[in-house]
């Protein structure tokens, strides 16, 4: 189905609450709706959003804002050995080749090996809301997106935008992808490696920008444990519980968002358990919900609930910079702080990442204000609309502001993660 509203506004539409309009909305909701498209006659330019998370508007939209609303939608037409396609549910395959039935019959495999390792590959239609996807992979113990939680958007964009937490990126889980070539008219299969997938990079965002609509895609997970805790306070958000949650006595939140129905039962018992030594502490058994409970936990005491304050998440990247570059910043934090004073960083190869944030607060914008926009209180790398009601000249101008101070002090310039439209 096509749905068209003509001048549409997108204050709802924009986690930013940017209140914008454009010239057309189009939302469509099976992937025989984009061939029926007529592309020209569309006001442009055409921007394909998902749940705008990642999006400042900077003005009113002129052109034709386009919403694929693909949840899990039926299989349709004639498919080979790499064919990837939404179905009514997520559809699941031990077989790494992943091959789909032609029938919309049950895809989920009679018998499965208690000792199985295989992968299991998930396929969600891209209007799916992400952490949804999530939350279900955690309730049934099957590992890989558990370090993404609470991560705003939908599926679509989780391969655009290369979205990434606490050690994981989505190309690390991401197997295929399904898109609509708007050159060719056609679907095409995409391989993660042909993606060019970077820190929050990939080729849909650059030379491929306007040419692919992506409408599901297909997610690499495991029943074999794999937690990974050594980044951003996961491991120690562990220690600090003291104990370890059975999985499903947590349920995940906000599950019923009206992204299902999702199916029980496909991680086999649902209790597949790492034994992972913590120091000081002893050895603990964890599965993915007990990691997601975490990392959701961090995330809030961090991070504005979107639903309750406007905002689009991490509003910069953090810089990687030579080591070099590195000394010289650490020399700068020591004349400030003292001589013992240690920078946070992470090892990137043979370079260093550092926070943004903490440049930022360094630079004493914890708080700051531009009109309706602020620096969050609690997490310097994300900026609000604190007023509700904050112009896009406003974060624009803040946003500014943090640039040139930190390019002064630092000798770094800060690249904004948010997409500005």
């Amino acid at each position: 189905m096509i749905q068209r509203i003509h001048n549409y506004d997108l204050s709802t539409r924009n986690t930013f609450r940017m209140r914008v309009r454009c010239a057309l909305y189009v939302e469509v909701t099976e992937e025989a709706d984009l061939q029926a498209l007529d592309w020209a006659a569309l006001p442009q330019p055409v921007l394909v959003m998902g749940g705008g998370s990642n999006l400042l508007f900077t003005r009113d939209f002129p052109g034709t804002v386009l919403h694929c609303g693909m949840r899990f939608t039926r299989p349709s037409g004639p498919r080979n050995d790499k064919d990837v396609i939404p179905s009514t549910s997520p559809v699941i395959s031990s077989d790494p080749s992943f091959v789909i039935p032609s029938e919309p019959s049950s895809v989920i495999p009679s018998e499965r090996s208690e000792a199985s390792v295989s992968p299991l590959l998930v396929t969600c239609g891209a209007g799916v809301v992400f952490d949804d996807f999530c939350a279900w992979a955690a309730s049934e113990g099957l590992w890989g997106p558990e370090n993404l939680s609470l991560i705003p958007g939908e599926v679509g964009a989780s391969a655009v935008q290369n979205i990434g937490a606490y050690g994981i990126e989505a190309k690390d889980i991401i197997a295929a992808i399904r898109a609509y070539d708007r050159t060719t008219g056609q679907f095409v299969t995409i391989d993660p490696a042909d993606c060019a997938y970077g820190y929050r990079a990939s080729k849909f965002k650059t030379e491929w920008k306007g040419r692919y609509v992506i409408t599901a895609v297909t997610y690499r997970l495991s029943r074999t444990p794999q937690p990974r805790l050594d980044y951003g306070g996961v491991r120690k958000a562990l220690e600090e519980s003291g104990k370890v949650p059975v999985p499903g006595t947590c349920p995940p939140p906000d599950m019923g968002r009206g992204r299902g129905p999702f199916p029980k039962g496909m991680g086999g018992a649902g209790t597949e358990r790492s034994e992972v030594e913590f120091p000081g502490t002893g050895t603990f058994s964890l599965a993915p919900a007990d990691i997601r409970e975490a990392i959701i936990g961090i995330r809030r005491k961090k991070l504005p609930a979107v639903e309750e304050m406007g905002s689009a998440g991490s509003f910069f990247c953090n810089p990687i910079i030579s080591r070099a570059h590195f000394q010289r910043i650490e020399a700068t934090a020591k004349a400030d702080n003292g001589p013992d004073y240690q920078v946070p960083h992470y090892e990137v190869g043979n370079s260093i990442k550092v926070p943004a944030a903490w440049m930022i607060e360094q630079c004493g914008f914890k708080g700051a204000r531009n009109g309706g926009a602020q620096v969050y209180q609690n997490q310097p790398l994300v900026i609000v609309n604190a007023s509700g009601t904050a112009l896009p000249e406003e974060v624009i101008g803040l946003e500014q502001q943090i640039i040139q101070r930190i390019e002064a002090k630092y000798g770094i310039t800060l690249h904004p993660e948010v997409e500005h439209v």
